[in-house]
């Protein structure tokens, strides 16, 4: 559980960032590679669960991919989220994802853009049992 409260003069950006995750999943926000680069700064990169490192083409190439497969992520919850201002029109967005079985916990650095938010950076952690 989350011990932390997002302070209240930034409950609307979290409010904002929070609908767009987890991020790639939310169809009102785009589904194809044009959505996703739009999504993402030039210099984007995350590190997966697994602790690899992606480059945005990586991203791309695996999101344009996944498009053409259906997904379970309609059954996929998110919580404790908790948002901090990084600096001027950057903020960190943390949250809980559930997969199912699976348990991660998330990280989304974001930047207000005037063309409206793009993610910096993303990573996820797995969360093992009793933690």
């Amino acid at each position: 559980m989350n011990s932390r409260s997002t302070p209240s003069h930034l409950l609307e950006v979290e409010r904002e960032l929070a609908d767009r995750e987890p991020i790639f999943h939310r169809p009102q926000y785009g589904t194809t590679r044009a959505d996703f680069e739009a999504m993402t700064t030039e210099d984007f990169w995350e590190v997966g669960a697994s602790g690899t490192r992606y480059d945005r083409q990586q991203v791309l190439s695996v999101l344009e991919e996944r498009a053409t497969r259906s997904s379970d992520d309609a059954h996929w919850t998110t919580e404790d989220f908790y948002c901090q201002e990084i600096s001027a029109d950057h903020y960190l967005l943390t949250y809980t994802l559930h997969q199912g079985a699976r348990i991660t916990r998330r990280a989304t650095l974001w930047r207000r853009q005037p063309s409206g938010w793009a993610i910096v950076y993303h990573q996820g952690t797995i969360v093992e049992a009793d933690t």
